[in-house]
C-alpha cells in the first residue's frame, strides 16, 4: 500500500514525467536568465535558483508536479536591494524569506486560500493568461517574418501533433524540430544564447558574506517579508490551480514549508528568492506530469542543461519557445469565464474582472488578488446585510423584538436602530435572538448598547433564544449582564 502510495504521487508514468520535465527544463532556461536581468544580477543567479527551488520543493513541497522556480513577481521586489545594497544582500534576504514562509507554515497560514473566492482564482488565471501572452510580444513583434513563420509553425506542431501521437510532448517535438532547422539553415534569428550567458560550473554552498548585524537585519527584512508574502500567495493560487486542472487535493501548509525550505537552500548555492510558477506548471501538466519525478527532473536536467550542453541550449530559437508559452497563455485562460459573464451573479463577475484588470494594470499579481479578496468581502457583507431583519409586536406592556439574520459589523448599526426606546406605555422588552447569530465584538457591543439605553430609560430588557456561540460570547465580551453596568456618557 504504501509502496502503491509512493509511485502514484512521484511517478504514476515514469515515461511522461520525465517527457514533461524535459520541456520544463528547456522553458525555464529563458524565463529564469530574463528574471535576472530585471533584478539586475547575472544570469547563474536565476539558473542556480530555478534548480534549487525545483529540486528542493519536489521533496519538501506540497503539490506534486507543480513547478517552483525564480519568477518575474519575485524579480521586481529584488531591484531596489541589489542596486542599493548588492547580491550578497539579496541572498541574505533570500534566506530570511524562507525562514518567514517556514513560520508561516507552523502558523498554518495555507488555510486562509479557502477565503480567497472562485471569481479571484479565476480572475488570477485569466490574468496571468494574459501577462504570459504580453511577455511574449517583445519576442515576437518587429522581429521578421522568419520569426513569425517559425512561431507559426511551432504553434500547429504543439496542436496538431497530439492529432497522430501523444506519445511525446508536443512542445518537446516543436523545441527540438525548431532548433534542428533553424541551426541547418543558419537562420539569423533571435536565440537562447542571445539573452546571456550560461554558467559552466555547478553552483557551490557559501554563506552570505554580509555582517551579522541588526542593521543588515533591517536592510533585509522588509523586502524578506514581501518576498515572502509574493511568493506564497502566487504558490497557493497556483497549487490551487493545478488542483483543479489535475483532479486532485494538496497541502497547502507543506507548500508553505516546502517553498520556504527551497528558499532557504537557494539563497545558501547563489540563487534568488523564487515560488511556484503557474506557466510551467501548465507546461507540465498538459506535457503529462502528474508526480513529483517530474518536477525533480526539470530542475535536474535544468542543471545538466546549462553547464553540460549550454552550447546546445544557447541555440534554441526564442521562437520556439513563444510558441510553448503562447500555447501555455491559451491553455491557461478561463474561456468558460466569459460565457459565465452572463450567467453568474454580477458581483461575482465584477470581482473576476476586477481582478483581471488591477494584475495586468499593476503586473502585480499580489495586488490584484487583494484586490479581488477585499472586494469579495465587501459584496459578501452587503449580501448578508440584505438578509437581516428586526421584527416586533405588542402585548400588553410588553414589546417583543425578534431578530433574525447575522449581526457583525456591517449590520450591527442597523440592529441597533431598529428598537424604539421611548415608547410609551411599554414597561418589559423581550429580545428574541433565536433566529439571530452575534460573530464580532462590534455585534455584542451593540447589544450591549441597546440593553443598557432601554434601562436608562427604566425600561426591563430580558434576552431569549440565543444559541451556544452567541451565548459564549456575550458571556465573554458583553458588559450588560454584568454588575455595575451602565450606559456610557455621550449615549
Amino acid at each position: 500500500m504504501a509502496i502503491s502510495h509512493l509511485r502514484n504521487e512521484w511517478a504514476p508514468n515514469v515515461t511522461r514525467e520525465l517527457l514533461a520535465g524535459t520541456v520544463v527544463a528547456l522553458a525555464l532556461i529563458p524565463e529564469a536568465i530574463a528574471f535576472s536581468i530585471i533584478a539586475g544580477v547575472d544570469p547563474k543567479v536565476g539558473l542556480y535558483a530555478s534548480f534549487c527551488i525545483a529540486v528542493v520543493s519536489a521533496f519538501a513541497g506540497g503539490r506534486p508536479a507543480m513547478i517552483s522556480a525564480a519568477t518575474g513577481a519575485m524579480a521586481l521586489v529584488m531591484v531596489t536591494l541589489v542596486k542599493q545594497h548588492g547580491v550578497q544582500y539579496l541572498f541574505a534576504a533570500t534566506i530570511l524569506t524562507g525562514i518567514f514562509q517556514i513560520v508561516a507554515s507552523l502558523l498554518k497560514l495555507g488555510n486562509l486560500m479557502r477565503f480567497v473566492s472562485r471569481s479571484v482564482v479565476t480572475g488570477f488565471v485569466n490574468a496571468l493568461a494574459i501577462l504570459i501572452f504580453l511577455a511574449q510580444m517583445p519576442e515576437l513583434i518587429g522581429r521578421g517574418p522568419t520569426v513569425y513563420v517559425m512561431t507559426a509553425v511551432g504553434l500547429a506542431l504543439i496542436y496538431l501533433l497530439p492529432l497522430v501521437t501523444k506519445a511525446v510532448p508536443s512542445p518537446l517535438v516543436t523545441i527540438i524540430l525548431l532548433t534542428g532547422v533553424a541551426m541547418y539553415f543558419g537562420f539569423d534569428i533571435r536565440t537562447v544564447g542571445d539573452m546571456g550567458a550560461l554558467p559552466n560550473e555547478l553552483p557551490f554552498f557559501a554563506i552570505p558574506q554580509v555582517p551579522l548585524t541588526f542593521e543588515t537585519l533591517q536592510i533585509i527584512a522588509p523586502y524578506a517579508l514581501t518576498l515572502a508574502m509574493v511568493g506564497l500567495l502566487e504558490s497557493l493560487m497556483t497549487a490551487a490551480i493545478i488542483d483543479e486542472m489535475t483532479d486532485t487535493t494538496s497541502d497547502k501548509n507543506r507548500e508553505c514549508a516546502g517553498q520556504g525550505t527551497a528558499n532557504v537552500v537557494a539563497g545558501l548555492f547563489g540563487g534568488m528568492a523564487g515560488c511556484a510558477m503557474i506557466g510551467q506548471s501548465v507546461i507540465n501538466v498538459s506535457s503529462g506530469g502528474r508526480g513529483r519525478l517530474s518536477t525533480l527532473w526539470a530542475g535536474a536536467f535544468l542543471l545538466f542543461l546549462i553547464v553540460v550542453l549550454g552550447p546546445y541550449v544557447s541555440q534554441i530559437p526564442m521562437a520556439a519557445l513563444v510558441a510553448v508559452m503562447i500555447m501555455v497563455s491559451i491553455n491557461t485562460f478561463q474561456w468558460r469565464s466569459l460565457r459565465s459573464l452572463l450567467i453568474h451573479p454580477k458581483s461575482s463577475s465584477f470581482v473576476m474582472l476586477g481582478t483581471v484588470a488591477v494584475v495586468v494594470w499593476t503586473h502585480d499579481l499580489a495586488k490584484g488578488v487583494l484586490f479581488g479578496v477585499i472586494l469579495s468581502g465587501l459584496f459578501f457583507a452587503h449580501k448578508v446585510t440584505r438578509f437581516f431583519a428586526v421584527e416586533s409586536d405588542r402585548d400588553g406592556e410588553t414589546r417583543i423584538y425578534r431578530v433574525t439574520g447575522q449581526i457583525f459589523f456591517a449590520t450591527a448599526e442597523a440592529f441597533h436602530s431598529a428598537f424604539d426606546f421611548r415608547e410609551e406605555d411599554v414597561q418589559r422588552v423581550v429580545i428574541d435572538l433565536s433566529a439571530a447569530q452575534f460573530w464580532d465584538i462590534t455585534a455584542i457591543n451593540a447589544l450591549d448598547r441597546v440593553v443598557l439605553k432601554f434601562r436608562h430609560h427604566d425600561i426591563a430588557v430580558e434576552t431569549v433564544g440565543m444559541n451556544k456561540a452567541t451565548a459564549t460570547m456575550v458571556e465573554r465580551l458583553a458588559v450588560h449582564d454584568k454588575d455595575g453596568s451602565k450606559l456610557a456618557s455621550g449615549h
